[in-house]
């Protein structure tokens, strides 16, 4: 187990390092993670490569007993090079060049950023190869964060036309006709007349934007495995990590294809930042951390932990006493094996003057500090449990293309393809159930219990897999907005909706609709739901069942003869098809009754009280935490505000 923080030497006085050090493991960390942001100080020239600052950091912080994790200083390009090839600068929507001095301002298309990128990771691996103490290599930082993502300049385009035509095998026919340019004349005779879709007058080809957003996606994974492949190239047995930003479903980059070949997705975790009034809900700093895991489907790091207040120009909300050490806390217990804090000490120059670290810029030990020390003490005592795999029975399952698709046609105002699924995901942590947020190429093995919240698009093989995985007894949960277009973002000629799926599931889809605020509509039960009466809001579909039992139906004047959600058996398992928003309660009754029905064990706690499970047997370990800003009673013990509380199988007996 890795406990740490992010520490900058750069940014102070050489002369303050020894006490710099002295006080990180006082802390009771046993590493650091440097160098992320310093390419200019390893190359100020071109070609002339001086690693002697990082050298006397990494020698101090060796006899201190401290490992290192060692970034790749590509996230900041230096001014020289922008300068000499203002190419690879990338481009906002309208054509104007994104100006040197932020971060991430590179194009992942440029063939200057590959070169000298190259070069600099290559005299940085060849020079730091044989140093032990490096125990993990971070490639970049946060990729496609803060609208890095996107670029449209003629690089881009180039490229974008590239990938098309490798795609569709240099027919331009295949294209039109994949695309159905035919419409609104669109009709293309070269590769080289494809536009990027920038704002035009309405909306460009639907199949062109998704093709976009693969484009984007892969530009980005090309670089991350460039990366990857270059320092395992140089060391082997390097151990290759990527920091991920939050809202990585908002993206275009599919975060799960970028840590394909990382040995270690890490995490960034923002509970709140400047601007925000409050942070985030408990639930859904889970999610943040739930899908995490399931980028790889196995444990991961935390690279910034939150301390003190965050903010660029705007300050953020300082967390409570012990609420930035209860929410590391909950990073542990929802399968993070290592953590470090951000930062250890707050800057004082340049635009991060305002994310405070564990220490101030006066650099006066304070709570935080102490608060850092006593979760680092506590912690280490439950390494051998903590790193022990997360075993769920549920998934929610996205795809990237999916959430694409709606990015490009959102369909209802209402509608946010990430809030229906922390909706789904609250119902469990609620009743303290762990959940994944998987990928769609994901392993399925384990899981009784798989949730398909918006999947518009569909795909064959993964279908299969679905259908597979309910006949061998597991349980399927469509929602409205499932399977209704093809791979190319089309709607399908002569099929029913859900496409390819509407004779498994026992229902079909005959009409829909978007709704807005204040058109909530009632929907009452049948069958077992009988006494249930609630309302459906965001969109909903007009169900008609063929051999599948209805659970509930609208209750509106002109649609009582259609379903609202249906549940067919498969075998030993279930397919349900949720057609509607439904209202909490309504939605929080029916996940009880899949849970139940799949035998999932749940534990009731106290309002703003998450409990989890981590180890097996008499490793096994309860982590119980209170999120509340005031004392609670939970399972007759009292717990202080933002309290967390672990205790071995053998004391819980």
């Amino acid at each position: 187990m890795w406990l740490g923080v992010d520490y900058y030497p750069e940014q102070w006085d050489i002369s303050m390092m020894e006490d710099d050090l002295n006080n990180i493991c006082e802390l009771g960390c046993n590493v650091i993670r440097i160098a992320e942001f310093a390419w200019h100080l390893m190359e100020k020239k071109e070609g002339q490569y001086d690693f002697s600052f990082f050298d006397q950091v990494i020698e101090r912080a060796k006899a201190h007993g401290l490992s290192i994790i060692m970034g790749t200083p590509t996230a900041t390009i230096p001014a020289w090079l922008a300068n000499q090839y203002p190419d690879i600068l990338s481009e906002f929507e309208d054509g104007t060049k994104r100006v040197f001095g932020g971060r991430h301002v590179y194009c992942f298309n440029s063939k200057e950023m590959y070169t000298y990128s190259e070069r600099i990771i290559r005299a940085l691996a060849e020079h730091y190869k044989e140093v032990k103490a490096i125990v993990a290599w971070q490639i970049d930082n946060e990729l496609g964060h803060e609208d890095s993502d996107i670029c449209y300049c003629d690089q881009c385009r180039k490229a974008f036309q590239e990938f098309l035509h490798a795609k569709f095998d240099g027919d331009i026919d295949s294209l039109n006709e994949t695309y159905g340019t035919t419409f609104w004349s669109q009709e293309y005779n070269a590769f080289e007349e494809i536009p990027l879709p920038s704002k035009t007058i309405t909306t460009h080809n639907p199949a062109l934007r998704l093709d976009w957003e693969r484009f984007r996606s892969e530009s980005i994974v090309r670089f991350a495995d460039f990366q990857t492949a270059l320092l395992k190239e140089i060391i082997p047995d390097a151990v290759v990590i990527h920091d991920f930003p939050g809202g990585g479903l908002g993206k275009h980059v599919d975060y799960s294809a970028v840590s394909r070949n990382l040995d270690v997705a890490a995490y960034n975790n923002y509970p709140v930042w400047g601007g925000q009034k409050e942070p985030l809900a408990p639930n859904e700093i889970a999610f943040g951390l739930d899908y995490i895991r399931g980028l790889k489907q196995q444990n991961f790091w935390i690279t910034e932990a939150i301390m003190g207040a965050q903010g660029h120009d705007v300050t953020g909300f300082a967390p409570r006493p012990n609420q930035a050490k209860m929410w590391a806390y909950q990073g542990m217990a929802r399968g993070c094996e290592s953590l470090f804090f951000f930062r250890y000490r707050g800057a004082t120059k340049g635009a991060e003057q305002f994310c405070y670290g564990v220490l101030d810029a006066d650099n006066v030990k304070r709570r935080k500090f102490y608060e850092v020390q006593s979760f680092f003490r506590d912690i280490q005592k439950y390494g051998e449990e903590l790193e022990t795999p997360i075993r769920s029975e549920v998934a929610i399952v996205y795809d990237y293309d999916s959430l694409a698709a709606f990015r490009i046609q959102r369909q209802s105002f209402m509608l946010d393809c990430e809030t229906e699924m922390k909706k789904y995901h609250k119902t469990f942590y609620d009743i303290n159930v762990p959940v994944d947020v998987i990928p769609a190429d994901s392993n399925l093995d384990g899981y009784k219990i798989l949730i398909l919240p918006q999947m518009i698009i569909a795909k064959q093989e993964f279908q299969q897999k679905l259908k597979r995985f309910a006949e061998n007894g597991g349980t399927v949960v469509l929602t409205y907005r499932d399977f209704v277009k093809d791979i190319n973002n089309n709607l399908v000629l002569g099929k029913q909706i859900p496409v390819d799926f509407d004779s498994f599931a026992g229902v079909h889809m005959v009409e829909s609709e978007s709704l807005q605020e204040g058109q909530e509509f009632p929907v009452t039960g049948d069958s077992e739901f009988y006494c249930t009466q609630g309302t459906g809001s965001i969109f909903r579909d007009m169900l008609v069942a063929e051999d599948a039992e209805v659970l509930l139906r609208y209750n509106d004047v002109f649609y009582k003869e259609f379903a609202a959600v249906t549940r067919k058996q498969q075998n030993e398992g279930y397919v349900y098809y949720i057609g509607c928003g439904l209202e909490d309660a309504v939605l929080k009754q029916l996940m009880r009754k899949i849970a139940a029905e799949q035998g999932i064990v749940f534990e009731h706690s106290t309002d703003g009280v998450e409990v989890v499970y981590r180890g097996c047997g008499d490793n096994r370990i309860r982590i119980v935490m209170n999120h509340n800003a005031s004392e609670v009673q939970n399972a007759g013990e009292t717990l202080a505000p933002f309290e967390c509380r672990i205790s071995r199988e053998n004391e819980i007996k």
